[in-house]
């Protein structure tokens, strides 16, 4: 297994990262041009427009899929009637693949046969539903759909954090008289810090590599509208020959990763190193 990481991980990044600092195009070379790739990547208005979709879409998918995905967590903890199918209908969006999903919205947000079709067949003659065709809103479009898909997620997993929160705190706020919304505010976020913290670094790294839904919803269009870091790189690797400067974006991305994922694990690291001094 450690080979296996070394070899298939590590090596492949160090790979990667050597070749960001040559001028290979089709084909691997040997010369060395120092940070050459990454100035043209960063002079490049696509992988500028790419960085600020990314983080247009990040922003909004985290907060949205974390708020939702909460909500449902929280209806569904009420124990409510039929409570096995609600999570299975909550859920399985997403057991679909990226791709699916993508093209379900693309149908959906067809104006030419989706909702607004749908709607101004309805007699809503003047309702309009375009963002998927207009550049200024297509990447909101994209948070749409990846939001539908990866609440289901979050709403599991915090639901399991709720259903660890002792009943004897909810019977002693009922007697003081404290609101529900103060308890959840106060008491229960707090205490579900750790999963909140594990379903951000989740949610974080779907976002830096986000690719599927792009592709399949837009093309990255119109024009590059919605394009992404992802897709500027496998254009530039597969389209455009030009290895170098796609890893050189790929290592960008890579380093992101790492400063999303090392404050958690050296925070896991301390509470578990915490625990056992206390043992």
């Amino acid at each position: 297994m450690a080979i296996t990481v070394l070899l298939g991980y590590l090596g492949a990044a160090l790979w990667s990262l050597r070749i960001s600092f040559t001028s290979s195009r089709t084909f691997p070379a040997d010369d060395y041009v120092g940070l050459l790739q990454y100035e043209r990547l960063f002079e490049n208005e696509r992988w500028l427009l790419s960085l600020q979709n990314l983080c247009i879409y990040g922003v909004l998918f985290i907060v949205a899929s974390m708020v939702i995905g909460f909500l449902l967590a929280v209806f569904i903890d009420q124990k409510v009637k039929g409570e096995g199918l609600l999570r299975t209908a909550f859920l399985y969006p997403y057991a679909m693949s990226f791709v699916a999903t993508g093209l379900v919205w693309q149908w959906v947000l067809n104006p030419e046969s989706g909702l607004q079709h749908s709607m101004r067949q309805l007699g809503w003659a003047g309702f309009t539903f375009d963002w998927i065709i207009d550049q200024d809103l297509v990447i909101y479009t994209v948070v749409i759909a990846s939001v539908w898909q990866a609440s289901g997620l979050v709403m599991a997993l915090l639901l399991a954090g709720l259903r660890g929160i002792d009943e004897d705190i909810w019977k002693a706020s009922r007697i003081d008289g404290v609101p529900a919304w103060r308890v959840y505010l106060s008491v229960v976020l707090p205490m579900l810090a750790p999963t909140l913290a594990t379903v951000f670094v989740l949610l974080a790294t779907g976002v830096v590599k986000v690719f599927d839904a792009v592709v399949s919803m837009t093309q990255g269009g119109p024009g590059t509208a919605s394009d992404v870091p992802a897709k500027f790189i496998m254009d530039h690797l597969f389209g455009r020959a030009n290895i170098a400067l796609a890893s050189a974006g790929a290592m960008v991305l890579l380093l992101t990763v790492l400063i999303l994922v090392a404050p958690f694990l050296y925070a896991r690291s301390r509470s578990h190193a915490a625990g056992q001094g206390g043992h």
